[in-house]
């Protein structure tokens, strides 16, 4: 017997789950067969995400933690500031699941499937994802999986941003809840641009992630090295324990990933939605499910391109210096941070900045190297 319904979403990530919460609360699907689906259980707690707003969003009761002060630290340079009118938000994997299931497992319209997907085919005949052997049909599917390798061409930059992060508890007070540091460029940048953030949940607890934007990953145990050595001469504690473990993966590609193939529509990461320059990802994937949304709402055509084509260009051109090395990412970082407020890098960083901003901002830069990188760009 063949399955069919409205609107399958393929992936239950953070793209996949804010669509499907976000139609759980709208009356307009409440008459739309739904169906989502993922090859895993989501009720760990596996990531976190980090936003700015200066309103409350629809997951403000999950944010676990929030600063309105944030830190930037680099060799020979330390800067604290306030980010008024924006907070600095955490939300984390296993509260998002369980806020996201608990609404959408109460709808009688929306089904929840466990499965692994091998193929999702949308042409002449029709449009249906094929799962344990079956195929089920609809008439779109919204899919956050990637069942294919990018077809990079010589012009694409295709980086990663990799990370591990430890929850560490201390039995002293160590940290200051009330700043969180997004990076902390002092450490050794011996594998290419490497920096540590810290995000105090408590004055005892923490999580503290060794990020890098890199072409591979490293072994494992350079993580772990890098976070005790971090802890022990950067924190200076060295009587903790490690409660909760990360590790994640994120491109940072100047690749046009295919926002759709005929009636499926592909969201979040594989849909374009993180940041190219700086691997954000939440906010763009709540603008881009809205977007979904409204489209479905107005009978419009759907696309799920969200970033500007100006932010695009400055993202490739930062991609450009880091690939090629003409500047490292330490001191691009240091030289933003040093030089601007941290308000208008936030809003840059959030693509709303505006020109005005944005020309004063590259004036802090080493403006010769982005006029170089740019050329290089476009030829």
């Amino acid at each position: 017997m063949e399955l069919h319904f409205d609107y399958i979403i393929a992936g239950a990530g953070c793209a996949g789950l804010s669509l499907a919460y976000k139609m759980s609360i709208d009356p307009f699907f409440d008459d739309k067969k739904i169906l989502l689906i993922d090859k895993d259980d989501k009720n760990k707690q596996d990531r976190t995400w980090c936003f700015w707003e200066d309103t409350n969003s629809v997951f403000e009761e999950i944010v676990s933690s929030s600063w309105k002060n944030i830190a930037f630290k680099s060799t020979n340079f330390a800067k604290t500031e306030s980010i008024h009118p924006y907070v600095y938000k955490m939300i984390r994997s296993e509260n998002f699941y369980a806020f996201c299931l608990g609404k959408i497992n109460r709808k009688k319209n929306i089904t929840a499937l466990k499965g692994d997907i091998a193929k999702m085919v949308s042409n002449g005949i029709g449009t249906y994802i094929e799962v344990n052997a079956q195929k089920i049909y609809a008439a779109k599917i919204f899919s956050s999986i990637l069942l294919e390798e990018p077809n990079l061409k010589p012009t694409d930059i295709y980086l990663l941003q990799h990370f591990t992060g430890w929850v560490i508890e201390t039995k002293q007070a160590q940290f200051n809840a009330d700043v969180a540091t997004i990076m902390d460029f002092s450490i050794a940048q011996t594998h290419g641009t490497s920096f540590v953030y810290v995000l105090p949940m408590s004055s005892q607890k923490a999580l503290v992630e060794y990020t890098l934007f890199t072409e591979e990953v490293l072994d494992k145990k350079q993580y772990q090295d890098a976070l005790k050595n971090y802890i022990a001469n950067h924190l200076h504690i060295t009587d903790y324990n490690i409660t909760e473990r990360e590790f994640g993966v994120i491109p940072m590609t100047n690749y046009q990933f295919k926002r759709q193939d005929n009636h499926i529509h592909f969201i979040g990461t594989a849909g374009g939605a993180t940041k190219a320059s700086s691997g954000y990802t939440f906010t763009f994937i709540q603008q881009q499910t809205n977007q979904i949304i409204t489209k479905i709402k107005n009978n419009a055509p759907i696309d799920t391109a969200i970033t500007p084509a100006k932010f695009t260009w400055y993202d490739a051109i930062l991609l450009h210096l880091l690939a090629t090395k003409m500047l490292g990412g330490k001191e691009i970082f240091t030289r933003l941070f040093q030089k601007n407020k941290f308000v208008f890098i936030l809003q840059f960083l959030n693509n709303s900045s505006t020109l005005p901003q944005e020309i004063n901002m590259m004036r802090t830069l080493q403006i010769g190297k982005f006029i170089k990188a740019a050329w290089q760009r476009l030829f």
